[in-house]
């Protein structure tokens, strides 16, 4: 299932954060937003999961329009791993991740062995079972993270947004984390720091700054020498990885002699 962003602006008061953004992503693969600070790529992720509506532009995920569909079927069609949450602190693993299942159940519908079964297998996957029956606030921030992706896997929806999913997790754990996105297949589009990651786990990127959409594209053209250079003010290259051979992006500072 495509996402598209077709002319998204964005204004708060008189600052306006975000630009006439346009990108498409393909079905069924993982596209990395990705920018200096402040650039404007949380903004465009929260525009495409129904956290702050658009000035102006659309966004759809399908044949739908995000504005004009209930919250319940947004639900349906994305999963969201967010910076932020609202959880109570009393909430338990187990409880947060069920509630990935709420989409699917009307009001006095009950919890069925197909649900728990779900919810089982997504902890599982995260490898949190363990941490079920514990206060999710009690959790390192690693942990915490680990069960947002479960309660979002649990819905079982065709297109997965996350936001810095790697934040709090140790190097470890960062991997474990993409791999699992990758080897999920779903539509994926994530706002990522790390250019290494979004050059090893991305199949398309979108690089904003100034809350424009530069470009988009796959990896190598967009992470051109130059424009690393323009935007994030580094030198970079892509070279094979010395362990996996696959395309790895490295950096340094900007040093023009010797030391």
């Amino acid at each position: 299932m495509k996402v598209v962003a077709d002319g998204v602006r964005v204004r708060i008061g008189d600052a306006v954060i975000l630009e006439r953004a346009d990108f498409e992503a393909e079905s069924g693969r993982i596209t990395g937003i990705i920018g200096p600070n402040g650039s404007g790529k949380s903004t465009l992720l929260r525009c495409l999961y129904r956290a702050l509506k658009p000035t102006a532009g659309n966004v759809y995920i399908g044949p739908d329009d995000v504005w004009r569909s209930s919250a319940r079927q947004a639900g349906l069609r994305t999963a969201v791993v967010a910076q932020d949450h609202d959880l109570d602190n009393d909430y338990s693993v187990l409880e947060v991740v069920t509630m990935g299942r709420n989409p699917h159940k009307r009001v006095l519908d009950r919890e069925t062995g197909s649900d728990r079964r779900i919810v089982d297998n997504a902890l599982d996957r995260v490898r949190m079972r363990w941490a079920s029956d514990r206060i999710f606030a009690t959790l390192s921030g690693g942990e915490r993270q680990r069960v947002l992706v479960a309660r979002a896997l649990t819905q079982q929806a065709p297109v997965l947004l996350l936001d810095e999913p790697t934040n709090h997790l140790d190097v470890g754990a960062q991997l474990e984390l993409l791999d699992l996105v990758r080897d999920l297949e779903l539509t994926t589009v994530a706002a990522l720091h790390d250019l290494d990651h979004a050059t090893t786990y991305c199949d398309r990127l979108i690089l904003v700054h100034d809350g424009q959409v530069v470009t988009s594209g796959p990896p190598d053209e967009v992470l051109t020498p130059e424009r690393v250079a323009k935007v994030f003010g580094v030198e970079s290259a892509i070279v094979p990885h010395p362990l996996t051979g696959r395309p790895h992006f490295v950096t340094a500072s900007r040093v023009t002699t010797p030391r």
